[in-house]
This record gives structure tokens, C-alpha cells and sequence, in this order.
């Protein structure tokens, strides 16, 4: 396979300058564009310098995918719309991790889809993927036998809350136990909140620089069953994102996410 074409959007960003990175230790990949906001002081600076490498002659710049083979986008949801209307005329493949997208903005992103392939996850590391899959399994064999409880832990400027690795798991759980998630999730607890049965507690935790941790505790009489991942660091998650847009770039129209890439579906 010939070298990917990627653009980075949020490129100034703390997964940003990950991203650049590991799209530039890639031998699969080729750090095309590196995108941020038209108000930012950063357009100009070259993107080498900007994460502490040498020059690469891609320069901080506004949003143009047209020589592109995929642009990965870890922005912010106002984005959206000028990401997926460049990316579908252009035809150039999306890997989308920003999270806290609404309704309303899932729905452009399926309909998108018809048109361009795009990988849509909460989370692209390896290991929280893995552990999709043993949660389902732990739930469907369980099932209502267990309360299940999710406590998740992020740094302190995180804007969203639950995470979107967080929603993630609780969509495991509640789709092997035939649930729907909508009516099954708690967010905390506060004054008289006798638990009911089935439903999937959630509760973030914010603080200090931490990366990212997610427990998915199953609790039952007598014992209980702890599924916890922790990432040491962001370049987990941008080399899955980096992997995940090579994929997506040999891939027809859909929408997918990383269990497609992982090839961790049935």
C-alpha cells in the first residue's frame, strides 16, 4: 500500500500534537495538513517546530482536505459541519473522535456516511476496544444478576462528562443485556436514590493531568468482577486513530468504528 495522505484537525490541541506525531512516525502515512481554528495566532508556524521536531514544510493552516487521503478530527463538535461538507465533496475518508456530539450532529454524521467511509469511536485504543468485548461477554453471562456500576477518571480541563469511552461501555453492557440505555443509565446519586434493578450507575471524575481510567465493576452477592483499563498516555489513542485512518482509506462508504478496524467483530 502507497503512502496515506492525513490531515489533522484541532492539530494546536493536547491530542493534536499527538496526532502529528504519530502520523509522522508512521511508514504507512504522510502528514498532509495540519488544521486549526481561522482565529488562531498559531497559522503560519510549522507544524515540526510546533511539536518540537524538525521543520516538515506543512504549516498550521485552515481546513483544506483536497489533497487528502483521510483527515482524522479530534476538534470540537462546532467543526462538524465544514469537516463533513470538505470531506464529502472531496471524498476523502474521516476518522472522527471528537466527543459530546449531540443527536442531531450523529445523525449528519450517518448520513455522511453514505458517501464517505468514516470510523466513529468513543475511544481508538487497543486495549479499551478489547475491552468492549469482554464486557459484553461479562454481561451477557451475568446479566441482571449483577449491578453494574462505571466510574471513570479524566484531567481536570476535560469538557465533556460521561466521557465517550465511558458511554461506550455502558452501551456493551446494556446491548447484551438487551437493554436501552437511555432508560438504564444513572449519573450519580444524590439524596434518596434507592438503586432500581438493571440500571448501569455512572459517575466521572475529574482531576489533576490524569489521562484517562474507566472501571466497569459487576456486583453481585457475594462477589464482584472488576474490568478496568488505564491509558498512560495520549499516543495510545492517536496511533489507534492514525491505524484506524489507513484502514478507513481502503474502505467503501459506511459508517464503522474500531472493532471494524480491529477486526474484533463477528
Amino acid at each position: 500500500m502507497s503512502n496515506i495522505n492525513i490531515g489533522i484537525m484541532g492539530a494546536s490541541g493536547r491530542m493534536g500534537r499527538m496526532l502529528l506525531q504519530a502520523t509522522l512516525d508512521n511508514p504507512q502515512t504522510t502528514l498532509k495538513g495540519a488544521f486549526v481554528r481561522s482565529v488562531s495566532s498559531l497559522i503560519g508556524v510549522d507544524a515540526g517546530e510546533f511539536i518540537g521536531t524538525d521543520k516538515n514544510g506543512i504549516a498550521l493552516s485552515t481546513l483544506d482536505v483536497t489533497e487528502l487521503g483521510a483527515l482524522i478530527d479530534f476538534s470540537l463538535p462546532e467543526a462538524l459541519d465544514e469537516v463533513l461538507a470538505q470531506c464529502v465533496i472531496n471524498k476523502v475518508a474521516l476518522v472522527m473522535g471528537v466527543t459530546g456530539l449531540s443527536e442531531a450532529q450523529e445523525a449528519k454524521l450517518k448520513e455522511a456516511s453514505q458517501f464517505i467511509p468514516i470510523v466513529y469511536a468513543g475511544n481508538f485504543s487497543t486495549g479499551v476496544n478489547l475491552s468492549l468485548n469482554l464486557l459484553a461477554t461479562t454481561a451477557k453471562v451475568l446479566g441482571m444478576d449483577a449491578d453494574v456500576e462505571i466510574i471513570e477518571h479524566h484531567h481536570k480541563h476535560k469538557i465533556d462528562a460521561p466521557s465517550g469511552t465511558a458511554l461506550m461501555m455502558a452501551k456493551s453492557v446494556a446491548d447484551a443485556r438487551n437493554q436501552s440505555l437511555k432508560t438504564a443509565l444513572v449519573h450519580g446519586r444524590q439524596g434518596a436514590s434507592k438503586r432500581t434493578a438493571g440500571e448501569i450507575g455512572m459517575h466521572a471524575i475529574r482531576g489533576g493531568e490524569i489521562v484517562g481510567e474507566h472501571t466497569v465493576e459487576f456486583i453481585m452477592n457475594g462477589e464482584i468482577i472488576e474490568i478496568t483499563h488505564k491509558a498512560m498516555s495520549r499516543m495510545t489513542f492517536a496511533a489507534g486513530a492514525v491505524r484506524a485512518a489507513v484502514w478507513a482509506s481502503g474502505q467503501p462508504a459506511g459508517l464503522y468504528d474500531m472493532q471494524d478496524v480491529l477486526g474484533l467483530k463477528a
